[in-house]
C-alpha cells in the first residue's frame, strides 16, 4: 500500500504533467451555471429541454468500466453523478481524465442531464476542466474517527466526511441569524465595543493579559462587553446588543472554552421579570424557525423550550438539595459546611460565592428542563439591583444542569455601585481571582445618570451545543484551540 508521501508525490507529478500540457490546475475563472441542489429540484425540466449545464464540485468517487467512467462529485449544496464516455468526449480527452483526476480534486463539467436505466440523475460530460488539484488523499476511514482531537485539528476533513457535523454549523449560523432578526424586530440596535480593555469587568472570571506595543500598554482581552454597553445606556441608547467573542483564562470542559461567542443585550426601562417573559418568547420564536419545534433532543432527555419556564428561588434550591438555610449561617459557618461537603472553595471567596459553589455542585445538576433560577444572594452579582433582604433582582436560565443565561435588573445607583466594586476589589486583593475590579471610569459614567434597565448575557456555543445534541462546546466551535501534538 502506498504511503501518504508516495501518493502526494504521484499527484504532484500529475500536476506537473498538466502544467507541461499548458493546463492550469488552479484557474481563476469557473463557469458554473447551476448548483447541484437546483439541478436536483428542477431536473425534469432541465433534462427535458436538453440544455447544457455546467456543474462544479469535489470528486468523491471514480468508477471506471472500460470506455465508461462514472464519478460522484459534490458542491456545497448536494451530490451528483457524472458520466464520462470515451465515444462522447474522444479518446484523448477520456484518457487525460483518467490520467489526471483523483478523488478529492475539484472539477468543472459541461454537459446535458439524463437519467440512467437505474433511475440515477446524471450529467453526460461533453467537456470538463480541472479547477483545483488536490495533493493529499482524503482519509478512507475518517467517518466515525475515534480520535476526537484529530477531528478538531483537521475540522476541514471532519466537515467533508460528516454531513451531520456540517449541519451543526448550519444550525449555529441560523440560530445567530434568527437571534439577530428577533432583536432587530424588537427594536434593538447592534453595536460593537472594545475587545482590548484597560480594565476587564462585567463578569467573574480570570482574564487573558497582553501588551500593546504601539502605546506601551498592558491590556486585557475582555471577559464581557457589559460595562461598555451600559455606558451606551448612559449615552442615550435604549435597546442595544452585541454578539462577539469573549475570553476567559479558565478551565476547558464540555461547557467551557477559553474563547467563546456571547450575546449581551440591554433594555432600558425594563426589569428582570419582563426579561424572563421576553426570553421565553425568544426561544419559542427562534427554535420554531430553525428547527420547527421547541422540543429538543439532548442526550437521553427531551428539553421543552416552550414557555412558560418554571421559576425557582436560589435559596429554595439550596435548602431543598443541601438542607442549608442561607440566612442562618455566617460566612465562616458556610465555608465550614462547604468543606465538609467536599467542595473546593476558591481562595478569598465570600459568603455569596461560597453558596454559589455549593449550588453548582449539589443543586444545578438536578435541573434538566429549562428553568429560571431567580433571586441570587446579594454580593454574588455586584452589578445587579437588590431586592429586600438578601435577594438580587436576577435570574439564570438553567438547562440540563448548565447555566445558559445570566440576567438581572441593572444597578444604576452610582454610589452603591462604587461601594460594591470597592468590596470586590478587596476580595480580589485578598486572593479571590474571579472578583470584579473597581472601575472608576464606569462609576463616573453612572454618575451622569443611567436609566433603569435589564441586562442579558448568553453563551452562544453553549446553547447551540444543546440544540444540536452535542456533548461538548468543541463540537460546535469550528476550530477550537488545541495543544500541539508534541
Amino acid at each position: 500500500m502506498s504511503t501518504v508521501d508516495e501518493i502526494r508525490q504521484n499527484r504532484i507529478e500529475k500536476l506537473k504533467k498538466l502544467l507541461r500540457n499548458g493546463e492550469n490546475a488552479y484557474p481563476i475563472e469557473v463557469k458554473r451555471t447551476h448548483e447541484i441542489k437546483g439541478v436536483l429540484e428542477d431536473f425534469a425540466s432541465l433534462s427535458k429541454k436538453e440544455e447544457e449545464v455546467v456543474l462544479v464540485g469535489r470528486v468523491r468517487t471514480i468508477r471506471t468500466h472500460g470506455a465508461l467512467t462514472f464519478i460522484d462529485f459534490e458542491d456545497g449544496t448536494g451530490r451528483f453523478q457524472a458520466l464520462f464516455a470515451r465515444d462522447k468526449i474522444g479518446e484523448k480527452s477520456y484518457q487525460s481524465f483518467l490520467d489526471s483526476f483523483d478523488i478529492g480534486d475539484f472539477i468543472e463539467i459541461r454537459g446535458v442531464l439524463f437519467e440512467t436505466k437505474r433511475g440515477e440523475k446524471t450529467i453526460q460530460a461533453a467537456d470538463y476542466k480541472m479547477i483545483s488539484k488536490s495533493l493529499r488523499p482524503l482519509p478512507e476511514k475518517w467517518h466515525g474517527l475515534k480520535d476526537v482531537e484529530e477531528r478538531y485539528r483537521k475540522r476541514y476533513l471532519d466537515l467533508i466526511f460528516s454531513p451531520e457535523v456540517k449541519n451543526k454549523f448550519v444550525i449555529r449560523s441560523n440560530f445567530i441569524k434568527e437571534l439577530r432578526n428577533f432583536l432587530n424586530e424588537e427594536g434593538f440596535l447592534e453595536v460593537e465595543t472594545p475587545i482590548l480593555q484597560m480594565l476587564y469587568g462585567g463578569a467573574r472570571a480570570k482574564p487573558f493579559e497582553t501588551h500593546l506595543n504601539a502605546m506601551d500598554l498592558d491590556v486585557y482581552l475582555r471577559i464581557s462587553p457589559e460595562l461598555y454597553l451600559k455606558r451606551l445606556l448612559v449615552g442615550g441608547f435604549e435597546k442595544i446588543y452585541e454578539i462577539g467573542k469573549c475570553f476567559r483564562n479558565e478551565g476547558v470542559d464540555k461547557f467551557h472554552n477559553p474563547d467563546f461567542t456571547m450575546i449581551e443585550f440591554y433594555w432600558a426601562y425594563a426589569d428582570y421579570k419582563q426579561l424572563m417573559k421576553m426570553t421565553e418568547r425568544m426561544f419559542e420564536v427562534i427554535l420554531n424557525k430553525i428547527l420547527g419545534t421547541t422540543d429538543i433532543k439532548y442526550g437521553e432527555e427531551t428539553l421543552n423550550f416552550k414557555g412558560p419556564f418554571e421559576r425557582i428561588e436560589f435559596f429554595s434550591l439550596l435548602e431543598k438539595y443541601t438542607d442549608i438555610k442561607y440566612e442562618d449561617l455566617n460566612e465562616k459557618a458556610l465555608l465550614k459546611k462547604a468543606k465538609e461537603m467536599g467542595i473546593d472553595i476558591p481562595e478569598g471567596a465570600d459568603k455569596p460565592n461560597i453558596a454559589d459553589e455549593i449550588y453548582k455542585k449539589y443543586c444545578r445538576p438536578k435541573i434538566v428542563q429549562p428553568t429560571f433560577v431567580i433571586h441570587h444572594p446579594k454580593g454574588f452579582q455586584p452589578l445587579a439591583k437588590g431586592l429586600e433582604g438578601e435577594k438580587l433582582a436576577s435570574f439564570q436560565l438553567v438547562v440540563a444542569g448548565a447555566e445558559v443565561i445570566n440576567a438581572f435588573s441593572e444597578l444604576n445607583d452610582p454610589l452603591e455601585q462604587e461601594e460594591r466594586l470597592k468590596t470586590q476589589e478587596k476580595l480580589f486583593k485578598g486572593g479571590f481571582e474571579e472578583a470584579q475590579r473597581s472601575d472608576d471610569d464606569f462609576v463616573e459614567a453612572l454618575e451622569y445618570g443611567m436609566p433603569p434597565a435589564a441586562g442579558f448575557g448568553m453563551g452562544i456555543d453553549r446553547i447551540v451545543s444543546m440544540i444540536t445534541d452535542s456533548g461538548s462546546l468543541r463540537e460546535v466551535i469550528l476550530f477550537p484551540l488545541m495543544k500541539d501534538k508534541e
